[in-house]
């Protein structure tokens, strides 16, 4: 055994002496000592510049390892560190167990690849060349691996591999003499599948790197997402090249419809990837990432840590983590040659990396395969390990390659990371798979990964032995769902002013000052949504000019995030943007001004039967009362001694009065009267149900006086079209240019509702077409002078306006029906549109005004004035005398006014001169 000294030279490095009883050879090295953050080849501030491990050459027969440059970053330097270490403690505890090949121990060679091929290939070649090796552990990386194994088949030595999991590499036809102790990405690819299954989640976005290694896991995760009826929704590649995301890596994140992220890349790079995620906030609360390696987290601002936490990684580990048997009593002595010859490098049992135990496993399995075929062919007359030498690597030959693959193909033993066999249809262990998931989560002042989920080949996931809860993204308990969530999700929502879905009015806050603020029911359903999804809103509103048209546009540009408001959900909108479910049904009427014409028309009720009718029927009861007459005057009492005048005009009265339904004051005695009576009953009949029917239409028609009545009488052009108004970029100038004019814009154009009512108020146009609900308010609210006309049409809906494929949509569409469903949109309709200021016109709309019979009325008065006149006619004498009477009365009372005395003289000096004459008579 060794034995070792260590001293400090003066200026404070530390001095290893190490004597060898075999060898008497002195060696000197650096001890390691704390470094600075410069250092190079340090792990925690250990700075490993010289570690002494026994001389490898003393040996003719060598095991060659390859690594890592153990000068990349933290991770990949404790892989290569630690790795290097167990294959270094393998081959020594082989000699410590005396297990030789024809009385030789094994030695060993290793090499640094520094992640090339060309590198890896150099440095196999030139220890092949020199150096009687007979098996290859390693390397690390997939890429070199490929390389590698087709170098190794060549010259017919076996290579396993402890870190190479590209799933091509399981072919055994292809790779004959290739091995690896690691799971490989198929069983990576599994686990991940079933961990999805485990959490119902149902698609990721995976990013990998572009090299076997990455392209590899892809297709290893695509194929078993599509066994198993999950999605890889996109791909995206991480040039390992230029450290660099192909595309725009929050863009692609966010327009993706699911909120999982595999990082499929090696360890050196996920810290970098996660910067750049923390710089484009794509990760936690709203993304969850699943990596396939720890890095370590202090690298990160603590500013950055609320954002890692959730994130899950899921590695392969070794059997007793996952409580299966290893080989404890292995490990140990491995543990034990290791901080034996390399302490400073040692991090303790518990963060030694699994990859160094596949390390182990892979040389144990080269010895003990070495070991076993030479002890079977100790009877050959040649050495087992003869090789044909030569100073070209290429054409270097191990000479029993058949049988020493048969032995390591069939070799069955229980390694340190679990139970190690092979077969011959896959280069992959077929037991011994464990998985890990560990959990970033927060602790008082830093985060750290906490063992969550355990995995085997055996066994489905199941909680980890110490059954830790997981914190997910967001800080919380609850698994997300993989979909995308509004949650905390910063929402850019345009509205456009629109009674009474969107209205400004004026406040006075706290502090006394005015300010604007937006009412009615867009914003009412802003605040009900986002009190369900908890988004984090901005309210834009549109500028008064932009239409509807323009709206659509702005969220394709980008303006907006979405746009709530009374849109129209239309089939060539549909093409450009994306739609919610319905907000609010809607439909179009034709608005046109109430009809207020007061103008008189004094012949209004003689408008049911014609001019020409009235003729027919004046010369008709003149007619009839002749025929009476002539008829009835011999033998009716009524008539009889009556003059030819007299009787005549009863007559009249009568065939007037049987006509118009009255009857008479006397009846038709004799049987022709009564003949022509009944003709005039028919005559009666149908006349007055004639009038009385058009009279009712007739007042209908003037009641509403309206130009048209429906969509149809538009169409048919009722209404010159420049006569109608439309709003130009909305529904309904698609409906008009689609339905009614063929695409022609022969309409009068509108650029607001403002604009609308206006024109309607003003007679610049007759018509427009109006949203049902807006026109209903309006009518009823604001322009009671204005009325909708007809039924419904073009009937369709309100939708959010959406980008194409919003990864929110399904999320909303479910909160909107929950509205729907628990009748706090009808709510909202009742408080915003069942409003009226407007006087109730519903009794007036079912009653004549006076100005429509102002004709009959006045009829009736000149008949009245002229039965008057005709009653003053035949009481001419009578009122005549009434006024003499009046008359003398008044001069009566005008001669009492005089003196007595004079009126005395007066009247005895008249009575005198003349006869004498009564008051009486002088009046009448």
């Amino acid at each position: 055994m060794p034995r070792f000294q260590c001293t400090v030279i003066d200026d404070g490095t530390f001095l290893l002496s190490m004597s060898w009883s075999f060898e008497r050879a002195m060696h000197r090295v650096s001890c390691g000592r704390p470094s600075t953050d410069g250092d190079r080849n340090s792990i925690n501030g250990v700075k490993y510049v010289g570690a002494i491990w026994p001389p490898s050459n003393l040996s003719n027969i060598q095991l060659l390892g390859l690594f890592q440059d153990s000068s990349n970053e933290f991770e990949s330097n404790t892989l290569s560190v630690h790795s290097r270490a167990m294959f270094k403690a393998a081959i020594l505890l082989s000699q410590q167990y005396h297990l030789t090949i024809e009385g030789q121990s094994i030695g060993w060679q290793t090499a640094e690849t520094s992640g090339n091929v060309i590198n890896a290939l150099s440095s196999t070649c030139r220890a092949i060349s020199t150096s009687n090796i007979v098996g290859i552990v390693g390397p690390a990386l997939s890429r070199e691996a490929h390389v590698i194994a087709h170098f190794a088949k060549a010259i017919g030595i076996p290579v396993i591999s402890y870190s190479a999991t590209d799933p091509d590499l399981s072919d055994r036809n292809i790779y004959s003499t290739f091995y690896r102790t690691v799971p490989s990405d198929n069983t990576a690819a599994l686990s991940i599948t079933k961990l999805f299954m485990r959490f119902n989640w149902t698609s990721c976005i995976i990013i990998y790197q572009n090299d076997a290694f990455g392209s590899g896991g892809e297709k290893a995760i695509i194929r078993a997402f599509q066994n198993n009826g999950l999605i890889v929704r996109k791909s995206l590649v991480f040039d390992i090249t230029t450290h660099q995301i192909r595309g725009d890596l929050k863009n692609e994140l966010i327009s993706s419809s699911t909120r999982l992220v595999i990082l499929w890349v090696e360890s050196t790079f996920i810290s970098l990837i996660l910067q750049k995620a923390i710089d484009q906030d794509v990760l936690g609360p709203q993304f969850t990432w699943i990596l396939l390696s720890n890095v370590p987290l202090n690298s990160f601002d603590q500013n950055s840590y609320q954002k890692l936490i959730g994130m899950l990684t899921i590695e392969p580990t070794i059997g007793y983590i996952v409580n299966t048997p290893i080989n404890s009593t292995l490990l140990d002595a491995a543990y034990n040659i290791w901080k034996q010859y390399e302490p400073e490098s040692f991090p303790g049992r518990k963060k030694v990396n699994n990859h160094a135990l596949f390390a182990f496993d892979a040389t144990w399995s080269l010895i003990q395969s070495l070991e076993r075929f030479c002890s079977l062919t100790n009877t050959w007359p040649s050495s087992c390990v003869s090789v044909l030498n030569s100073s070209f690597c290429f054409d270097h030959r191990f000479l029993h390659t058949n049988t020493f693959f048969d032995t390591t193909m069939n070799m069955t033993f229980l390694g340190v990371s679990g139970p190690i066999q092979f077969n011959t249809n896959v280069t992959d262990r077929i037991s011994g798979n464990y998985y890990l998931v560990q959990n970033i989560q927060p602790y008082e002042n830093h985060i750290d990964y906490v063992p969550v989920l355990e995995w085997s080949d055996i066994d489905n996931w199941k909680s980890s032995s110490r059954r830790n809860v997981i914190v997910w993204p967001g800080n919380t308990l609850i698994p997300p769902t993989g979909h995308p969530s509004l949650s905390s999700t910063r929402l850019r929502i345009g509205v456009i002013e629109s009674k009474p879905f969107t209205m400004i009015t004026n406040v006075i806050d706290e502090f006394g000052q005015s300010t604007t603020k937006l009412i009615g029911f867009v914003p009412d359903l802003i605040d009900l949504l986002q009190e369900k999804m908890k988004f984090i809103h901005q309210i834009l509103l549109a500028p008064s000019n932009q239409t509807y048209a323009e709206l659509v546009r702005a969220v394709i540009n980008g303006d907006y995030d979405i746009v709530i408001g009374d849109v129209t959900i239309t089939a060539s909108r549909r093409e450009k943007v994306g739609f919610s479910n319905s907000i609010f049904d809607n439909s179009l009427r034709i608005i046109m001004r109430k009809n207020i014409d007061d103008n008189v028309d004094f012949l209004s009720f003689l408008r049911p039967f014609s001019f020409s009718l009235w003729i027919l029927l004046f010369i008709t009861s003149i007619y009839a009362g002749v025929l009476i007459c002539i008829l009835e005057r011999p033998e009716n009492e009524a008539l009889h001694g009556k003059s030819i005048i007299s009787s005549t005009a009863m007559s009249l009265w009568y065939a007037i009065g049987t006509i118009m339904g009255y009857g008479a004051d006397f009846h038709a005695s004799t049987a022709a009267g009564r003949l022509l009576t009944l003709g005039l009953y028919f005559l009666s009949l149908v006349l007055v149900a004639t009038y009385t029917a058009n009279l009712a239409s007739d007042l209908t028609i003037s009641k509403s006086k309206s130009l048209i009545t429906s969509i149809d009488d538009i169409k048919n052009g009722k209404i010159p079209f420049h006569r109608i108004g439309i709003r130009i970029g909305t529904a309904g100038e698609e409906y008009y240019l689609r339905e009614i004019s063929g695409g022609n814009r022969n309409y009068y154009s509108l650029k607001s509702r403002q604009e609308l009512y206006e024109s309607l108020l003003n007679d610049i146009i007759d018509a427009s077409f109006i949203d049902t609900g807006v026109g209903e308010y309006i009518t009823n609210t604001f322009y009671c002078n204005l009325t909708l006309i007809g039924a419904d049409f073009d009937k369709g809906a309100f939708g959010v306006v959406l980008p194409k494929q919003w990864v929110y949509g399904q999320e909303l569409d479910v909160s909107i029906l929950s509205l729907r469903e628990s009748g706090a949109l009808d709510d909202l309709k009742r408080k915003w549109f069942q409003t009226s200021s407007c006087p109730d016109t519903s009794v007036a709309s079912t009653s004549t005004a006076i100005e429509t019979m102002s004709g009959l009325f006045l009829t009736f008065a000149m008949i009245s004035v002229l039965s008057l006149l005709l009653f003053a006619w035949k009481k001419r004498f009578i009122i005549q005398n009434y006024l003499w009477k009046r008359l003398c009365r008044k001069v009566s009372l005008a001669f009492q006014d005089t003196s007595t005395i004079r009126h005395s003289t007066e009247i005895s000096k008249y009575s005198e001169s003349t006869n004498p004459v009564s008051c009486s008579k002088a009046c009448f």
